[in-house]
């Protein structure tokens, strides 16, 4: 195993499901309920020190349960090596904590998931829409069960170019 999943593993035993490197790259799968504690161990550890979020996204399995997945792309900028974390999060529990206080960077990043996954982040300081309007209520538009052509608005609009379809 890895060194660095070896390290989270000792530290973190309950957070820490699996471990997986490929292509030099290593992903962690963190329990979602531990996804604070894991995430806070990896960045105040001295031989690790991921002071840096890179990047926050979500992913959507909809045949699969727990269906969300929520993935965070760590750097450390002083030793120079990478990490991504990935934690389940379920339908019809579609939350996770935030990691806003650790990495300010999470702030905009969590707020696009929640806005276009429905992903809710607990604790974190201004969860509202960032790229849809507040008032939009037809759903999350990067779900996969979400139609490619909205859910009903366009209906409303008359066909201008004349032609039929």
């Amino acid at each position: 195993m890895h060194v660095i999943a070896e390290t989270i593993k000792a530290a973190c035993p309950k957070g820490f499901l699996s471990a997986k490197e490929a292509f030099g790259e290593l992903t962690i799968e963190v329990a979602r309920d531990q996804i604070m504690t894991v995430c806070r161990f990896v960045k105040a550890d001295a031989s690790l020190d991921f002071d840096m979020l890179t990047d926050l996204c979500s992913v959507d399995f909809p045949n699969e349960a727990p269906r969300f997945e929520v993935v965070y792309q760590l750097y450390s900028l002083e030793k120079n090596h990478r990490l991504r974390l990935k934690s389940r999060v379920p339908e019809e529990d579609c939350r996770i904590d935030s990691v806003v206080s650790l990495w300010r960077a999470a702030n905009f990043m969590e707020r696009e998931v929640y806005d276009m996954m429905g992903i809710s982040f607990k604790g974190h300081p201004d969860l509202r829409r960032i790229l849809m309007t507040e008032d939009y209520d037809e759903g999350f538009p990067l779900r996969k069960d979400f139609p490619v052509e909205g859910r009903g608005w366009r209906d409303s609009f008359e066909n201008l170019s004349g032609d039929a379809g």
